[in-house]
């Protein structure tokens, strides 16, 4: 099983393994460093380059040196390479993001907040124009220590790394999907095989749950649409209540002024076919003018 060398990471990997172990499949853990990982000193939005975080993983399961990948969803592009497979994705954390530091009305005028996340910025700047947006890397220990040491005032954070690594104590504020939405699969894990039916896929398959499943194959349905890797300002959240499926999405220029936003609902039979159907009235929409400005400056 390969993971990335985050200590985040490490509780997935360890998670799953847990999980497979009560189904009685055996596995060991190996430590894969992605290109994301090296790329300390860069803006991710300013990389340019999708599937940042899973290229080596997927390199060494195609190679068979390893049969799982565990992954955080929202880090996969939705082409993968032939020959691999999303698996399965297990019960899902929290999908909402989080404020640590002060909440999104306590932060005083001019306030440096960190985020490494264009989507995160677009929506703050869309609410607080007057926010010192800082970018801010590493893993999410890292990241706390800056806000520690007085290095920004604020951050946000995926609320699900925190939850995860029992730090729920850190977070101020839980920002409702309404108010920022979320990246399409935040919160979920993605469990990635060969696509060959043998026993590492099937191993997998018996961690996936089918209500995560539903609403991230909406929420990519709608990122394959716009053609987004996890860099760009775009986000989607699905529900499932009483059986049907209700899902919002939206597009947001980098500065906040511009701002695309659907929500549409039905069966949950259909979830792919809404996610794609919601992209596309996301372009139509005036999405698509957005995007072609977010490329061309991540071209730059």
């Amino acid at each position: 099983m390969g993971h990335r060398g985050s200590q985040l990471a490490l509780w997935q990997s360890r998670w799953v393994r847990d999980r497979l172990a009560e189904k009685g499949h055996d596995s060991r853990i190996e430590i894969i460093h992605t290109t994301g990982d090296k790329i300390v000193d860069v803006a991710l939005s300013k990389v340019g380059t999708k599937g940042l975080f899973t290229k080596e993983i997927e390199e060494a399961l195609l190679a068979g040196t390893i049969d799982l990948a565990v992954h955080s969803l929202k880090d996969m592009p939705t082409d993968l390479p032939h020959g691999l497979t999303l698996a399965a994705t297990p019960i899902r954390e929290d999908p909402r993001d989080a404020l640590i530091g002060y909440g999104l009305t306590e932060l005083p005028p001019g306030a440096k907040v960190g985020t490494s996340s264009l989507r995160r910025a677009a929506q703050l700047r869309a609410m607080r124009q007057d926010l010192n947006l800082q970018d801010i890397r590493g893993n999410v220990d890292t990241r706390l220590r800056k806000l520690d040491e007085g290095q920004y005032d604020a951050i946000v954070l995926a609320a699900a790394g925190l939850l995860r690594l029992g730090w729920a104590d850190r977070i101020t504020e839980y920002l409702d999907p309404g108010v920022m939405c979320p990246a399409p699969g935040q919160g979920a894990l993605a469990i990635e095989t060969r696509d060959d039916g043998g026993p590492g896929q099937l191993a997998a398959r018996s961690l996936n749950d089918i209500g995560t499943h539903t609403c991230v194959v909406a929420e990519r349905g709608v990122l394959a649409a716009l053609g987004g890797g996890c860099q760009v300002p775009i986000g989607a959240h699905g529900r499932v209540e009483s059986g049907t499926l209700i899902l919002q999405a939206l597009i947001i220029s980098p500065d906040g002024t511009c701002i695309i936003r659907r929500e549409t609902s039905g069966s949950v039979e259909n979830a792919a076919r809404m996610g794609r159907e919601l992209g596309d009235e996301l372009l139509a929409g005036g999405g698509r003018q957005v995007l072609e400005t977010v490329y061309g400056t991540i071209g730059r």
